[in-house]
């Protein structure tokens, strides 16, 4: 070949810093005056705290504020802004043309369109309230926040509005409140007059032993219960068998669409969950311990911080370990529990590959037991009543007791405290005083979103672990949301598709791809349906976590168990 040669010609590129670019003197007293001067800066795993310090203050995260904060914790600005950028509760401004930044929204209204606020006519809500409150006001839809007994609910701010209608809404706008007020619970005292930490003391007394309170955590059958129903009792011999320093994480970002049973106990009876918390701390040789809640809980973070520094006051055992309370920002997919650990330790909440086992390698790299809230919350009533207490309930065969969180189409939504195995039809009718009127059942969901969608037909299958995945569904968190005869399953369907897609981390493929794809083939009533079982085998084989393994579920039982909704 006779082609000429080109010469390379090297470009001196001008050298790189190595920490962050430099920014503004004022940016930089802005971010240090809002965070405060006492705040410790050197901790990576505050990164979102920080960021919601910011997102507080300026009701947005502007870019110069994420590049201040991003050189006072020497990091590089890249990370900082990949963590903002992953949550949604986050708003990332960049500035004009002109370099200025558009002001935040004067006041932002929330409308939860998951499935049991759709269902109570969401959509409707969502298409009023903007002529109603004006353009001053943004009105956004939402995913589930946790109220669905209360649909349809919406949000002025971090105020909840229950059972929200147009006017409702807008008097809680004019109102001026933007804050959630708790309503009155047991507070510190009020448990300590009713017993509270008696059974605690006798461990610390050593009335009772660590061996003892273990084998008594395994013969009550409890099993984890935010969804996965790992035996809790063997989950604490695995940890303690571990070399320390041991940690905790506690979750309570409950986003599953449906659920708010933890919610439901934490706005009432906060010291039964923190004395569990203690107990298993004590038991497995916990030296810290981090509670991670959910940022729609904005009255329980109140509660949690009052309670928290109560108990700090007057600690009810010698060397009580550092509990942290840590705020999540809006990602489903941080129930899981190696995505939350991630989130705690301030990074994307991506989960793990595993193995390792958060068991063995957790927070920080340390050994680390991970419960759901309502999970600790029967330990001390397990301890002081004895295993047979909680064993001997259930019913079909079952043992032990379960929270259903329950919404839909029946007269009396909430958490139901039944005994596990009870059916559909027995919960219904026991527990919520049967369904609305004029309504007729059609189908439910067992296990909130992830659960799957079974018909009114099989109504008497017990509900509880391991029993429905005979049927392709599971209990998971025991979200009950109840269909009737007004609904139709493809909707749903639809519904929980768009909010799986929405929620997915982006990690892997199959997921990421898989629930647009799929949310794709659903939206009209001609469902490929041969493609459809192709992509949920692959989504179930190849996800990394439960987001994507699970996702399909609504649409397989759509095919298995309502073909007559489909074209």
């Amino acid at each position: 070949m006779n082609a000429p040669v080109k010469p390379i010609h090297l470009v001196r590129q001008r050298a790189r810093q190595s920490g962050p670019e430099p920014v503004g003197a004022q940016t930089l007293a802005d971010v240090r005056e809002a965070l405060g001067r006492n705040v410790d800066l050197s901790r990576r795993d505050l990164l979102i705290e920080h960021l919601h310090v910011l997102n507080d203050r300026f009701g947005q995260l502007r870019t110069d504020h994420l590049a201040g904060l991003a050189q006072l914790m020497r990091l590089s600005v890249a990370e900082v802004h990949e963590v903002a950028s992953f949550y949604h509760h986050f708003e990332i401004v960049r500035p004009a043309a002109d370099g200025r930044y558009a002001a935040a929204p004067a006041l932002t209204v929330r409308v939860c369109d998951g499935i049991a606020c759709e269902l109570a006519g969401a959509r409707e809500l969502l298409a009023k309230l903007p002529q109603i409150l004006g353009a001053e006001v943004r009105v956004i839809a939402a995913p589930c926040i946790g109220r669905c007994e209360q649909a349809p609910a919406a949000v002025v701010h971090q105020c909840p509005v229950p059972n929200a209608t147009p006017a409702s809404v807008k008097a809680v706008v004019d109102s001026g409140t933007r804050r959630h007020e708790p309503e009155p619970y047991l507070d510190f005292e009020a448990a300590k007059a009713r017993g509270a930490y008696h059974v605690l003391r006798q461990c610390v007394a050593g009335e009772r032993d660590v061996e003892s309170v273990i084998k008594t955590m395994e013969a009550s059958g409890l099993r984890g219960l935010g969804g996965a129903g790992f035996p809790a009792g063997r989950k604490w011999r695995i940890v303690r068998s571990e070399p320390g320093p041991r940690l905790m994480a506690v979750n309570i970002d409950e986003g599953e669409p449906g659920t708010f049973k933890d919610r439901h106990y934490l706005e009432r009876n906060p010291h039964q969950f923190l004395e569990g918390l203690l107990i298993a701390a004590w038991a497995v040789g916990i030296d810290r311990v981090f509670v991670y809640l959910r940022d729609e809980y904005h009255g329980c973070r109140a509660i949690l911080e009052r309670e928290l520094a109560a108990l700090k006051a007057q600690p009810p055992m010698r060397d009580v370990p550092v509990i942290e309370l840590r705020r999540g920002a809006g990602a489903y997919i941080c129930g899981e529990e190696s995505a939350m650990i991630e989130s705690i330790e301030g990074k994307r909440g991506m989960p793990r590959l595993r193995p390792p086992y958060v068991a063995q390698v957790g927070l920080f790299g340390r050994p680390t037991l991970e419960h759901n809230f309502e999970t600790l919350y029967w330990v001390p009533e397990i301890l002081a009543k004895g295993a047979d207490w909680f064993a001997g309930y259930g019913r079909h065969d079952r043992k032990g007791l379960r929270s259903f969180s329950v919404s839909g189409r029946v007269r009396d939504p909430g958490v139901k405290l039944a005994p596990a195995g009870i059916t559909l039809r027995e919960l219904i009718e026991e527990h919520c005083g049967g369904m609305l009127e004029g309504h007729s059942l059609y189908g439910y969901l067992p296990g909130g979103a992830s659960g799957g969608i079974l018909p009114a037909s099989l109504a008497d299958v017990p509900l509880d672990f391991d029993t429905l995945q005979p049927h392709g569904c599971f209990i998971g968190s025991a979200a009950v949301v109840v269909l009737s005869d007004r609904d139709r399953a493809t909707d749903v369907a639809r519904n929980l598709m768009a909010f799986f897609e929405h929620e997915s981390c982006g990690q892997c493929t199959p997921c990421r791809a898989g629930t647009a794809k799929v949310r794709e083939l659903i939206a009209s009533d001609r469902w490929d349906r041969a493609l459809l079982a192709d992509l949920s085998q692959v989504m179930r084989d190849a996800s990394i976590c439960g987001l994507g393994q699970a996702a399909p579920n609504p649409v397989d039982c759509v095919v298995r168990y309502f073909p007559q909704e489909l074209g």
